[in-house]
């Protein structure tokens, strides 16, 4: 062994210790190895800075634009409704839908972030259809890493495997060059969960009929706007829109309550909706062109001065305290326009909501108001002992009218990448711009969406690999596993890589684990005359596919608390559908690219 090795594994040992420990952010982690490698001259400077400019942290970024894009403009929302939609009642049916679904979802955005969006969404459907949650949301958060498997793009192993063998072949993988491997192994865990259900344990879940859902009912009245959009447009059209967290309660029209009027019934400049909407989407209303909200196209512009519309106005939420001088009063014996220089744009109630319409609604105690106004004017607010708490309005307001251009952006992205008429790092670029450019995110929004961490942590541990081959510390490793399977077939071969990742990556990330037995797999694979390629992607497999514990995906760890699991419930379940998978992504992976026979008979 030389300085330079002994060096290196020295660097090597206290970044795994902080890795596991967790004593630091993966981030600081990563730069405190890269400084490291600098200052102890196993690197020069200009290598240790190279991550920051490849494609894998590139990519990572504009991913993450791109899926800030998807959800601002209420795609990944309206995808995850009509998969509640489409589960049906019985668990095997929800399961064959979900799975292959969040799968696809996974494919081309953050598979947390679609986790992070199918939890709501499963648990009001496990309550609406009195199922146990549990036994939906490992399948989902299973097949939401799996889905990652499906492109290059989804998941930095990946995108660093790539990396890594560019480096020694000359020629890195498409970004469809995985797909085979992902749609079989997504095929194989989607049967494997509905063969395996009876595994699954029923726990009903640690939230009820709470917080996430009560919350989602806000009462408000909607105006059709003069020339609006909406305009001659049945109201099934502005429902499909808004989305099922959308309810209707009365329509007004030249201010007479309409019974006659359904869903079939167009809209006409002038109507008011009495209606029940979602934070988000009573936050998207006033954004839209075609609508508004009525409170604040009547008393808004007195309200708000000249700011309507200005920067400093905003909604904001007030709960009414015990004993409060507004209890028993209603909105319009209040005229907080007047008195307060802010609108009432909604009501949130504990229990029952108000009939009629939302001015003739007298206030209880615990009402939740949600207040249109300018920032200045809230510091009275805030100091009134008729108020318990003022706290920014928690919605988030969907830019709808753009889906068809976010979908059209992701649409050209992806197809510019699998051509090849771009590289990959310019085609999701000039995606993640196109994003901004056309306003389907805003862009301090697209900045908030990126996750510096993993961009970070992945510019770190790039220079890690290099030193990890430049000091012929990756040969040592090689060369005692040769010694071992010299002799084995290259199958053999292959599932010792995954099952090797498969481990590591319970303790590391998956893009740490890649990065310290990539290099090892490409000095394997010289060592026996064959192509670095399976070896690598078999490294990368293990590290985004191997479900031992909860603590080896963030997706699992988002549902450990929600669905009440236990460690040994991952084990149990995840044990064999790693196996299956460890064994399909070998025998996939040798038909690929070492000519392997393709049916095992």
């Amino acid at each position: 062994m030389t300085f330079d090795q002994a060096l290196f594994l020295l660097i090597l040992a206290g970044g795994l210790y902080l890795f596991i420990s967790e004593r630091l952010r993966v981030d600081v982690t990563a730069m405190l190895i890269l400084l490291a490698l600098v200052l102890t001259g196993v690197l020069d400077g200009r290598q240790a800075l190279t991550g920051f400019a490849s494609d894998p942290a590139i990519i990572v970024a504009a991913v993450f634009v791109i899926s800030g894009g998807m959800a601002a403009t209420g795609i990944t929302e309206r995808i995850g409704q009509w998969i509640g939609h489409a589960a049906g009642s019985s668990e095997s049916r929800a399961v064959a839908v979900v799975m292959p679904t969040v799968a696809a979802l996974s494919s081309f955005t953050h598979h947390v972030m679609v986790t992070a969006m199918m939890l709501p969404i499963l648990n009001r459907f496990a309550r609406s259809k009195n199922m146990s949650v549990s036994r939906l949301l490992m399948p989902m958060s299973f097949a939401a890493s799996l889905g990652t498997t499906l492109t290059l793009v989804s998941a930095p192993a990946f995108l660093l495997a790539s990396n890594l063998i560019e480096r020694n072949t000359g020629e890195g993988l498409g970004i469809f060059s995985i797909t085979p491997i992902g749609i079989a192994l997504v095929a194989v865990g989607v049967a494997y969960m509905l063969a395996a259900r009876w595994l699954l344990p029923r726990h009903a879940g640690e939230s009820d009929d709470g917080g996430y859902l009560r919350l989602d009912r806000y009462r408000t009245e909607l105006l059709i706007v003069e020339g609006s959009r909406w305009s001659t447009r049945p109201l099934a059209d502005l429902q499909k829109a808004l989305g099922d967290r959308f309810r209707l309660l009365g329509w007004l029209r030249d201010g007479t309550v309409r019974d006659d009027l359904k869903d079939t019934s167009v809209l006409l400049s002038g109507d008011i909706l009495l209606v029940e909407a979602s934070a988000d989407a009573l936050a998207s209303l006033h954004d839209d062109p075609g609508l508004d909200l009525y409170a604040l196209a009547r008393h808004g512009a007195a309200a708000t001065a000249t700011a309507t519309g200005g920067s400093d106005a905003q909604l904001v939420q007030a709960l009414i305290a015990p004993g409060s001088e507004f209890i028993g009063h209603s909105v319009r014996e209040l005229d907080f326009s007047r008195r307060f220089k802010a609108v009432i744009a909604g009501l949130w109630r504990r229990d029952e909501q108000p009939t009629g319409r939302l001015a003739d609604a007298r206030l209880r105690e615990g009402d939740l108001l949600v207040l249109w106004g300018r920032s200045s004017h809230f510091a009275e607010l805030a100091a009134h002992h008729g108020f318990l708490m003022l706290v920014p309005f928690a919605g988030e307001a969907k830019r709808r009218v753009r889906a068809p251009l976010a979908l059209a952006v992701l649409a050209g992205t992806v197809i510019a990448a699998g051509t090849e008429w771009l590289e990959a790092p310019l085609a999701f670029l000039l995606g993640a711009v196109a994003m901004v450019a056309t306003r389907c995110v805003d862009i301090n929004q697209a900045y908030r969406e990126i996750d510096v961490r993993i961009f970070v942590m992945i510019a770190g541990v790039i220079p890690l690999g290099i030193a990890m081959e430049q000091t012929g510390t990756a040969d040592l490793f090689a060369r005692h596993l040769f010694g071992v399977v010299e002799h084995w077939p290259p199958l053999g071969v292959l599932l010792v890589m995954f099952t090797m990742a498969g481990l590591l990556t319970q303790i590391l990330s998956d893009a740490a684990t890649t990065v310290l037995l990539g290099p090892i797999a490409v000095s394997l694979a010289d060592a026996l005359g064959l192509s670095p390629i399976p070896f690598v992607v078999c490294t990368a497999l293990g590290a985004v596919a191997a479900f031992l514990t909860p603590i080896g995906h963030h997706g699992n760890l988002l549902v450990l608390g929600p669905g009440q699991y236990r460690f040994n419930d991952f084990l149990r379940i995840g044990l064999p559908l790693t196996v299956v998978i460890a064994l399909v992504s070998a025998w996939m992976a040798r038909w690929l690219w070492l000519d392997g026979p393709f049916w095992p008979f």
